[in-house]
């Protein structure tokens, strides 16, 4: 992709100065006698000079907290050592997000006990359930804080999730959180294994379960999955038991024969009271741990800190997003997600929320359209993927719904194709809607790439940096383990960097050896930066990040490297009407010289492979990229491997069609489909027929 051109300007603020971040920029230009060019220029003093932002992004944000600091960071301290932030402050995160910020005490200014707070909506069904109000979610908290202390409770203590996008899930996060406590959760559709291989890892007290799902039509009876869970715990001496929360208060199911099960209403039957408690921990103690993909073996355990989220949570919901009391947000996501607690963690600002559980697509593709319109969404966020489903049905979200309340709409989760921003913009969305395409995700609990209402939006890529994080892009080819990296500047595509501390860093992995994995996770790539293992570029001109693709599955053919996202916005633009999905990998066995390129393709239902189709694909790819990027081989593929969360992974089919035997790991959710590649490692038998399976 040639990034000189300007690509096509699709939306701009009328009033950028008017926006949150424009009155953060005049703040801080007051503050520090300096006047910003623009958002660029914002940027870059908030990277240069990182005491100062972040001191005064501290005051201005005005998060409830106690004690005081004397300095920021050490801006000296090596990257890798994860420098301290704000040390001497204490803080709560569920405090935060119950009460407005006064500085040293709380508030209801915003979340005023009357209004409604939460509203939670289940698949197939536009009528919301009973809207929680603060008030109501402050007392059900209360209660459940009170029941987790009966039961022993403390800071430190580890307590897991594995439920639906619900309100009991977030009662679960607010209470574990208020104590002190370390959150973690996962998603009902992942396997029991999976589920095993982050539980066993955090060693939970307690963990909380669903007894029941609901997905494509279909409610799912969860007590075998429990049993397994629990009887997989055995070897966890920290390990209490099992709460079930009945998915259904009409008719809970009985888990009398589930081991170590109790219903929720017995557990909570051990609390005093619904008052409110909370603990205060250090800026940089743990209360979260999330997980990475884990496509190949165990998955990281990456810990968070609370002032580290809540300060990070607060530049981005304020000053990129435009967040307040006013807002209401419908985040599309499971509970295994970092885009879980993107969407919870809205209510600091006094947000109203809305928890969706179950399939976006019942009882039709424009379900979450239409729920967008009858709960007056403000900021709806989604994925590349639904945007494509909407469009290869047709279906113009504006012609169907009344949008006008909507503001900005979020996209993360995979690439982005430049036909969906044109499409968002000639087709899809009302043009005051901003299309906020961001990257970043569970390693730092944010973004690098965001967007904010100070930039236009450009077809393609994130439309710019997240402030106070200093983005990079260096050279590739270089080789050996903490290798001085090299900056390749704008327009050449390389790995994505990070050069300097930053709040939302993670403080460890978690176990005995968490500083060892940390430190290969991110700092083994490059000597003093983190490498993030995307393959990026920034635009000469408009400096919008575009991601070609994660850089361990970067395609390198003769020594020319380009990301598989510029394969599939060509299978995307050009073959919606054939091809349902794609996958395109690397292959380079022991004995190759060099790299070839494999595309598989899923084809729609009714549609045959031929080799007909074939010609035409690497013709299409030929004209709209280069002979370069033609792919070797193209097969089809029944099935793509795909995460619980619905991201297809390609490294573990590259690794497997170049000759590698894998373990894969449970938070895959077709694991088995991963045998039919393994044939392709000895493609030549396979050539003369490619087009059979």
């Amino acid at each position: 992709m040639a990034t000189e051109a300007v690509p096509r300007k699709l939306w701009e603020h009328p009033h950028p100065e008017s926006t949150k971040i424009g009155q953060f920029r005049r703040a801080l230009e007051s503050h520090v006698g300096t006047q910003f060019s623009g958002f660029h220029d914002l940027h870059d003093f908030s990277t240069a000079n990182r005491t100062t932002f972040w001191d005064f992004c501290w005051k201005y944000f005005n998060l409830i907290h106690e004690g005081s600091y004397t300095s920021v960071v050490d801006e000296s301290a090596p990257m890798q050592t994860v420098p301290q932030w704000f040390t001497g402050i204490q803080m709560n995160f569920a405090e935060n997000l119950l009460f407005s910020g006064s500085g040293q005490g709380r508030s209801t200014a915003g979340k005023e006990d009357g209004k409604i707070a939460v509203v939670e909506v289940r698949e197939g069904a536009l009528e919301p359930a009973v809207p929680l109000t603060w008030k109501e979610l402050r007392r059900r908290t209360g209660r459940l804080i009170q029941a987790m202390k009966a039961h022993g409770v403390t800071k430190g203590d580890r307590v897991a999730v594995c439920a639906s996008n619900s309100i009991d899930t977030l009662l679960v996060f607010l209470a574990t959180t208020a104590l002190g406590g370390i959150f973690s959760s996962s998603s009902t559709d992942m396997g029991a294994k999976g589920v095993l291989d982050r539980l066993v890892q955090i060693k939970p007290r307690w963990v909380f379960m669903d007894d029941q799902a609901v997905y494509n039509g279909k409610t799912i009876d969860l007590r075998s999955k429990m049993e397994a869970i629990v009887q997989g715990m055995h070897s966890v001496p920290e390990f209490q038991g099992m709460i079930s929360q009945p998915r259904f208060a009409s008719r809970p199911l009985d888990v009398s024969d589930v081991s170590k099960a109790q219903p929720l209403a017995a557990f909570l039957a051990k609390g005093v009271s619904d008052s409110l408690e909370f603990e205060r921990i250090a800026f940089c103690d743990p209360f979260l741990i999330v997980y990475s993909s884990g496509t190949t073996g165990q998955p990281k355990c990456i810990v968070h800190s609370v002032g580290g989220v809540l300060v990070n949570a607060y530049k981005e919901g304020r000053l990129h997003m435009e967040l307040d009391e006013n807002s209401t947000v419908l985040q599309y996501t499971t509970t295994g997600w970092i885009m879980y607690l993107s969407a919870i963690q809205t209510l600091l600002f006094g947000s109203r929320v809305v928890l969706y559980d179950g399939s976006p697509f019942l009882p039709e593709l424009s379900t979450l359209i239409k729920l967008s319109e009858q709960q007056r969404v403000t900021h709806f966020g989604t994925s590349p993927r639904y945007m494509y489903e909407l469009q290869r049905a047709g279906i113009r979200p504006r012609e169907i719904a009344d949008l006008s309340s909507l503001k900005i709409v979020t996209s993360t989760g995979m690439v982005l194709p430049d036909a969906l921003f044109e499409w968002f913009y000639d087709e899809g969305f009302p043009a005051h809607v901003r299309l906020n395409n961001i990257s970043g995700g569970t390693d730092i609990a944010g973004c690098f790439g965001t967007g904010n209402s100070l930039l236009p939006v450009y077809v393609g890529g994130c439309a710019g940096m997240s402030l106070g994080v200093p983005v990079d892009v260096y050279d590739p080819t270089i080789e050996g383990e903490g290798a001085k990296g090299v900056s390749l500047g704008l327009g050449v595509p390389g790995e994505l960097v990070a050069t300097a501390a930053f709040p939302n860093m993670p403080v460890s992995f978690w176990g005995l050896d968490g500083g060892k994995r940390y430190h290969d996770a991110y700092f083994a790539r490059f000597d003093g930066v983190w490498a993030h293992g995307d393959f990026v570029s920034i635009h000469p001109v408009t400096r919008q990040l575009f991601f070609h693709g994660r850089a361990d599955g970067v395609l390198n053919p003769s020594g020319v490297r380009f990301g598989s996202a510029e394969i599939y916005q060509v299978i995307e633009g050009e073959f919606s009407g054939e091809i349902g999905d794609s996958l395109c990998v690397g292959q380079r066995r022991p004995s190759d010289e060099d790299e070839r390129v494999m595309l598989f393709l899923l084809m729609k239902p009714g549609v045959a492979f031929t080799q007909d189709l074939v010609k035409r694909v690497k013709t299409s790819i030929l004209q709209k990229l280069s002979s370069r990027h033609v792919p070797k081989f193209i097969f089809e593929t029944k099935e793509i491997p795909t995460t619980v969360n619905g991201k297809k992974v390609e490294l573990p089919v590259k690794q497997i069609v170049s000759g590698k035997v894998i373990k894969p790991s449970g938070t895959l959710l077709n694991p088995e489909c991963l045998q039919f590649y393994y044939r392709f490692a000895e493609v030549e038998r396979l050539v003369p027929v490619q087009s059979k399976l």
